[in-house]
């Protein structure tokens, strides 16, 4: 079985790229995965197994 989160990330306007990826970075140490990017980056659905 899955679970799945929803994140809207407050990236700011500086580094704005970096952010994003140490974002992700972050989110992927624990083990989820991205399912989703909203265009423009104003929501991102990350899964991992809920049985882990």
């Amino acid at each position: 079985m899955k679970e799945y989160k929803v994140v809207h990330p407050k990236l700011g306007f500086r580094n704005r790229s970096q952010n994003f990826e140490d974002l992700l970075n972050q989110y992927g140490r624990e083990g989820w995965n991205v399912n989703y990017i909203a265009p423009g980056w104003a929501n991102i659905v990350l899964e991992r197994e809920k049985n882990r």
